[in-house]
């Protein structure tokens, strides 16, 4: 006998809702940032070359950010951090349209502070949302997350396109300090396991270690879990390449093989769908080997750069696309329940945010190298090795101790 309330929506759960509505408000803000700068861009009130700057300072703040808000969040409240990294986000974005057409150095300082804001938000929601629901709906937790994430970046762009057509810049950047308030204002405080109940009480130890050193902490929690060091590692090396390979040569292909830009619009949609419905199963789905599934999923992204190897049909490079969408968030969404699950709670935010700061942080280096690697070895080549780095990394990490279950069977004090 199945009871009932197994059955009731997460979104149903008011401390859950508000905390999934601030992340889906900062996920918004994150992305419409640059798309807003790149309006910018279109109507002249901002150079190219600047918006790189822009976009170059607000990766910095971000990884300046992730390692500390790691080690404040599990210092100190999360639901702190949150607050005063969506504050800091908020105040930055008007600041930006403050400085169009005015100063691009104080533009660029704001970025950084918006940039530190939203890697400061990171791993404390990922700990937040350990507070706030219970272990056994995690998974519908944080698939409800990843679905807002997406939702986001499939409506977001008709959206901001619909509002540019009435606001200027610098009100959409103010609106993106609005949403980064919600983010801020809107979660409610979380209990921590094991803490007391008074979050404004620091943990054991506070004060009399450094951030180097509690990090160096969350580090050595880290490698307790053979799991998360392997899935990281296949996670960053994914990122790394293909990820970065197909954000750069899918635009070439598109133009220089089919001579639409119909294949990039198809094929990113077609990821953003695919992540949907990935989403939508893994709220529901229990395999029986949730580490070994993940992984697989995390491989499948290597049909996208492998789709661009060879000429084939439009409809292949987007079906690629759409398993590549579906295989990451097949990964995601156990990864990001099984470190709720596993990680001590009081080091929770600082595993996280090593998580956050490797994946995210070497995309940019990816980035960097990509290009100068098609220019010399040809597009073939460099595509070819990065599917197949998409397709090994993950089958080396399945071979990991407790990568089967994403689990390690430790005693607990």
């Amino acid at each position: 006998m199945s009871p009932p309330t197994k059955q009731r929506s997460i979104l149903l759960d008011l401390p859950f809702l508000r905390l999934w509505t601030g992340a889906t408000a900062s996920g918004l803000a994150t992305w419409a940032l640059p798309f807003v700068l790149g309006l910018a861009v279109y109507d002249r009130t901002l150079a190219a070359t600047d918006l790189g700057l822009l976009l170059a300072a607000r990766t910095v703040g971000f990884l300046a950010a992730v390692p500390v808000a790691g080690v404040l969040a599990d210092r100190h409240s999360r639901r702190g951090v949150v607050l005063w990294a969506g504050l800091t986000a908020g105040a930055a974005a008007p600041v930006i349209a403050a400085g169009l057409e005015r100063s691009v150095l104080l533009m660029a300082a704001a970025a950084a502070a918006a940039g530190a804001g939203q890697g400061a938000c990171r791993p404390a929601y990922q700990a937040l949302t350990a507070e706030v629901v219970d272990t056994g709906r995690r998974q519908q937790a944080n698939a409800a997350m990843t679905l807002a994430v997406r939702v986001t970046t499939l409506v977001g762009p008709s959206l901001a396109a619909l509002l540019a057509a009435f606001l200027e810049t610098w009100a959409l950047l103010v609106g993106i300090g609005l949403l980064w308030l919600v983010a801020a204002c809107v979660p409610g405080r979380g209990a921590r396991p094991g803490a007391a109940k008074d979050a404004s009480e620091p943990s054991a130890g506070t004060g009399r270690s450094s951030f180097l050193a509690e990090f160096t902490e969350g580090v050595r929690e880290a490698r307790r879990h053979p799991w998360f060091l392997a899935g990281l590692g296949a996670l960053t090396a994914v990122i790394a390449t293909g990820y970065s390979a197909t954000g750069v040569a899918l635009p070439m292909v598109s133009r220089d093989e089919y001579g639409t830009e119909v294949v990039l619009a198809g094929a990113m949609t077609a990821y953003t769908a695919g992540a949907l419905g990935g989403a939508l199963l893994i709220a529901r789905w229990r395999p029986r080997s949730p580490g070994w599934a993940a992984l697989a999923g995390l491989a499948s992204y290597g049909f996208a750069p492998l789709s661009l190897v060879l000429p084939v049909h439009p409809v292949l490079v987007m079906a690629a696309y759409a398993m590549a969408g579906l295989g990451v968030e097949l990964f995601n969404v156990p990864w990001f329940t099984a470190a709720q699950r596993e990680v001590a709670p009081d080091k929770l935010a600082r595993v996280s945010s090593l998580d956050f700061l490797l994946s995210y942080g070497l995309a940019p280096a990816g980035l960097a190298v990509i290009a100068p690697a098609i220019d010399a070895f040809g597009a073939t080549a460099v595509l070819t090795g990065c599917a197949l780095i998409c397709f090994a990394a993950p089958a080396i990490a399945a071979l990991a101790p407790s990568a089967r279950t994403f689990s390690t069977t430790r005693r607990r004090p």
